[in-house]
């Protein structure tokens, strides 16, 4: 298995196809209310770091945000492309990028890396890398938005085996913590072919990720727990969401 499990799969269309019910409009619900608790101003720059399919990017856009998406795979950004001239946003730019390195250099007012899009790698200094390029993305009085799973819910209530079927796919599903990761394998049997992938996501709880966060020079400003931007509670918050400023 490949160390670097999201090169493959994210470009697969088994990965699109398993995904492809997510909840629009839970995250077009987020990006309001944090637009709104940030007072994101017009002119606003922002960079949509892991931007997947540009879902969060292309809502930005369409609320006349000046927008840039990256993200490693190569079709997720062809698609995402794709669903902002669907969409007819012409404000919302995709760009292949590995999201260790500054893609500009305090270029953006507003950094997001939002849905579990950290945690990627399987050093801890490499996903510290992810947030000093995040910093180093940000102009001096910029906002980096870190939107995580909380894995203090999460590991004890892991479902460990579940079978879906979408489009004909057969996808059988297992979940593990390992004590470091948070790993889901998945097998894909379509039609007489049988396919292998994983997804391996850092077990970060909110101690750990202050602790990366200040190594770049990160200080958090909020926490939050949920998408309406309620308190954080390790024992019920579904997610951990972070917001940093940077500190000299």
């Amino acid at each position: 298995m490949n160390k670097d499990w999201f090169v493959d799969w994210f470009n697969t269309s088994y990965y699109h196809t398993l995904y492809q019910h997510r909840d629009e409009g839970e995250a077009c619900r987020f990006i309001d209310n944090l637009c709104i608790h940030l007072q994101v101003k017009e002119e606003a720059e922002i960079l949509d770091l892991a931007c997947g399919k540009g879902r969060h990017a292309i809502h930005l856009a369409k609320k006349g945000f000046q927008t840039t998406g990256v993200d490693l795979a190569e079709e997720s950004i062809r698609i995402a492309h794709v669903n902002a001239l669907n969409n007819k946003v012409e404000n919302a730019y995709f760009d292949i990028h590995d999201i260790r390195k500054t893609y500009i250099d305090k270029g953006f007012d507003y950094v997001f890396n939002l849905f579990t899009s950290f945690g990627y790698f399987e050093k801890k200094e490499e996903n510290i890398k992810v947030l000093a390029a995040a910093a180093r993305n940000l102009n001096d009085d910029g906002v980096f938005v870190l939107d995580f799973l909380n894995i203090e819910k999460i590991i004890p209530n892991l479902i460990p085996q579940e079978t879906k079927t979408l489009d004909g796919i057969t996808f059988d599903i297992r979940r593990q913590y390992n004590g470091k990761h948070i790993i889901k394998d998945i097998e894909v049997h379509d039609q007489n072919e049988t396919r292998h992938f994983q997804e391996r996501v850092a077990a970060f709880d909110k101690k750990t990720l202050l602790e990366m966060a200040s190594e770049v020079n990160l200080k958090v400003i909020n926490v939050f727990g949920d998408y309406d931007l309620n308190e954080f509670d390790p024992d019920n918050s579904d997610r951990l969401i972070l917001v940093f400023k940077i500190y000299t």
